[in-house]
Formats: C-alpha cells, structure tokens, sequence
C-alpha cells in the first residue's frame, strides 16, 4: 500500500481524479488542510465518481497533526517537488511509504523541504515548464512506486466485453 498525501489541495476536480486512483490502487489519500473546497462538494465527488464511497481518505488539519497521526511518515516520506534532487524513478519506494504533493499553485514550502532534502524528488519535464497538473503527477509517481513493488494484488488483464481475445489466435 501507499499513501499519497495533498498539503492544502486548492482545485476540487484535482483531488477528486487523485481520489479515484488511489482506489484504483489501493492507496490511501491523506489531505492536509487548508483546502481550497470543501470534501464533500460536487466536485470532488463527480471527478472521482462513484469511487469517492471506497476511498480510504483520511484529513489533518496541518501537516504537523499528519506527522502526530502518522509518525512512521518522518523517516519513510518522499517530497514530490519541481525543485528535487532526485528523480522520481531513482528512489527506492517501500510498502507503506508516503508521497506527498504540495497545493496546486506553490508546492510544498520550502521550509519542509529543507527537512527533507534527500527524499526530494521530481519529475523531469522541459525547463520552461512550471509544472504539471497535480493529478497527473500523482499517478506517475505512484505507478513508478507501485511498479517497483510488483503492482501487488492487481489485475494483469482485460476482457473485451462483445469478444474474447482468443478469437484472434496467437
């Protein structure tokens, strides 16, 4: 399992689509407020659809009530952020590691970051790029993690729906 977390998430349709793939995957998402919208609005709940019910979610009210709450998170947290030192697929993600991603318009401040600077990591991307869109972030550095773990107890496979795939032979 992993654990995303958002420090003060501000677009609702963001934490929504991050909502559904942490089900999708079995992650858990931990949200520190201050949020920009309100858990329970439209919103959040259209962008995840109707996975919001099986979303393990769980809020802070800062991000020292998150490491009160969670304190294997101190030794066991990577800091997604355009200003890591580290890329996203160099790290060695475990179990039950934490992943958190800052607001929408600032990231994680600075401050926090200098707590942390060896578990700093960012994605590459051209150098006249801000950044990306939250949600996409979140799932390439959790697909990254989940793939080192193995994707564990996911399914490989697909059935169409009107045909099988052995009607094509080989």
């Amino acid at each position: 399992m992993i654990n995303i977390v958002l420090l003060e998430p501000e677009i609702p349709q963001n934490t929504g689509n991050i909502g559904r793939t942490c089900v999708a995957t079995g992650s858990v998402l931990h949200l520190i407020e201050p949020m920009g919208f309100k858990i329970d609005e439209k919103s959040v709940k259209r962008a995840g659809l109707d996975y919001w019910s099986h979303l393990d979610v769980r809020k802070y009210i800062s991000f020292q009530d998150f490491l009160e709450k969670n304190p294997d998170a101190r030794n066991n947290i990577f800091m997604a952020t355009t200003k890591g030192l580290n890329r996203y697929d160099e790290v060695k993600y475990t179990d039950n590691c934490y992943i958190m991603f800052g607001k929408e318009s600032a990231g994680i401040p600075e401050g926090i970051l200098m707590e942390y600077k060896d578990s700093c990591i960012r994605i590459p991307m051209k150098q006249d790029i801000r950044s990306l869109n939250l949600g996409n972030s979140v799932a390439i550095v959790l697909y990254e993690s989940l793939r080192q773990l193995g994707f564990p107890q996911f399914q490989y496979h697909g059935e169409l729906h009107d045909h099988a795939w052995s009607e094509l032979g080989n």
